[in-house]
Parts: structure tokens; sequence; C-alpha cells
């Protein structure tokens, strides 16, 4: 299961990365932009690697939590982090009643998970470490650099939309060049580019928001206490949102907005009740496992 997330993960990256390439080009208008593409995407890239989790906790407002102000948690975390065979992150705090956390950092060995005072106040222990566990997984699986960069790319993209956009307004994009006023191209990373780029990055949100809620079942081996987080997160998310800037709401356990029709594809998320449904088959499944070693 894993492994095909990943192989999904990885393809939805190269796409991201081919849109910025195709827009190097159309932006340029010749095989120089490829090349400017290419050099973009790099970069854009090194830079989320880097600084993502800075702006993310920075964006949330979130402070440094020490042992001293929550000794409990201090332990939670440590335990977890050592079922799930990585270094303990650092903990951070974000002053919002809204509950919610998310985890950030290029890789296990500089990662952070951040929670608000919300989810602190709402959840029962045992509900709180399915939501840790399920941060825990996505720093196991380096989802925190894959979502920075993601993101990063899409907003790369959305950037170079809005450039071509001013360019196509007040002067021409590319003189003398064979593509720089092609209207195919303009309408492409105008508007089709910035829409794609969002929808990729947030496929790839909701892909790694399965494994992840997979892997806190299997750390804490209780996934019906996800089960019952998930419904508290959703239920007082709707009421009282979480404010910081939305490009880092994939990082967030869950998305407190709702949305039907076409709104879904533009969910960071995957539907919380297909996120429940999932655990609960998980729970039935270990639940009989004992069955099936005594017959």
């Amino acid at each position: 299961m894993l492994g095909i997330n990943q192989l999904k993960t990885v393809a939805l990256l190269g796409l991201l990365s081919g849109v910025i390439v195709l827009a190097g080009y159309y932006l340029v208008g010749n095989e120089q932009g490829l090349i400017l593409g290419l050099i973009f995407a790099a970069f854009t890239s090194i830079g989320s690697w880097y600084y993502s989790d800075r702006a993310a906790l920075a964006s949330f407002q979130a402070q440094p939590l020490t042992r001293e102000q929550a000794p409990d948690l201090y332990d939670m975390v440590a335990k977890l982090s050592d079922r799930a065979g990585i270094p303990m992150p650092k903990l951070f705090i974000a002053p919002s009643k809204s509950p919610n956390a998310f985890a950030t950092g290029r890789d296990p060995n500089h990662a952070t998970i951040a929670v608000t005072e919300g989810i602190l106040e709402l959840l029962s222990p045992d509900e709180l470490e399915g939501v840790i566990a399920h941060e825990l997984t996505h720093v196991k699986n380096r989802d925190t650099l894959i979502q920075a960069v993601a993101g990063t790319l899409a907003g790369a993209i959305t950037f170079l939309g809005r450039i071509l956009t001013f360019g196509a307004l007040y002067g021409p994009v590319g003189p003398g060049n064979r593509r720089g006023n092609n209207p195919l191209g303009l309408l492409f990373l105008i508007i089709l580019a910035p829409i794609s780029a969002t929808l990729i990055q947030l496929a790839i949100s909701r892909t790694r928001e399965y494994a992840a809620d997979q892997g806190s079942a299997e750390i804490t081996g209780n996934p019906l206490a996800l089960v019952r987080a998930l419904e508290k997160l959703q239920s007082m998310g709707q009421k009282v949102p979480i404010h910081g800037n939305p490009a880092f709401s994939p990082l967030l356990i869950i998305n407190p907005l709702s949305a039907d029709g076409l709104r879904s594809l533009f969910l960071t998320h995957p539907p919380t009740e297909d996120r429940i449904r999932r655990l609960q088959e998980l729970a039935q499944q270990l639940q009989q496992q004992p069955q099936t070693a005594a017959a």
C-alpha cells in the first residue's frame, strides 16, 4: 500500500516539475525556456527543502514548547517516536483555539510537530496519541519534505502565470520568438497551469494522508482512537477555523472546511468520512488477527 502511494507521489511531483518546465518554454518562447524552467524548478525545490519548516511555523505563529510546559506531551511524543523508530521531533504550540496539528521539517533528524492550544484541550490522551502518531508517520515517510516541495512548485507555477498575465496586458512576452504570443500558451500559463498545479498538489496531499492514518494505527495499535479524534476535529474545526497561510493547509491533520461536488477537487485532504471508514476497516482486521493466529 505504501509503495503504491510513494509511486503516485513521485509521479505527481514529476508532473508539477514538468508543468514548470513547460511554463518556462511558453514564457520565454523558445527552447531556452526549457532550461530556465528546469533551473527554476530546482531552485524552488532546494529553497523549500531548507526554509519550508520556518515558513510553516511562522504562518501559524507557533512557538517552541518546553518540557516544563507540557511534560505529559513530551513523554507521549518520546514514546511514540521510539515506536516509530525515528528521533523525537521538536515540539511547538500554536496560539489557536482551532484544534489541529501538523508536522514539518526536511527529514526525521530536523523535524518539528506543532499542535494548537485547541487540540490539547479537546482530545483525550489516547485520541491525542493517534494524532501525534499520524504526524510522526508523515515525518517517517518524509511527507513533510514532499508537501513543502509540492507547495513551493505549485506556488512557482502560479507566480509564472501572474508574470505572463502582466506581460500579456502591458507588453509582448517574447518579441520575435516562435511561441511568445501563442494564444494557447497564454491560456495555459494564465489559467490552466495554476489550476492543474493546485490539483496535483492536493492529490499528493490526499495520497499521503491515507498512508499517515494507516501508520498511526500501526504505531498505536488503536485505529479507533484516531477515528474519535477525527470526528471531534472535523466537528470543532468547522466551528473554529484556523488562521494561517492557505498554502500550508495540506500540512494540517484535517482541513476544517467541507465541500461537495466540484469543490471537493480542491480539498487538501480526503473526505473525513472516507478516512474514518478505512480506519474502522483496519480496526476490524486487527481484531481478527488473534483469532486467525489461534486457528
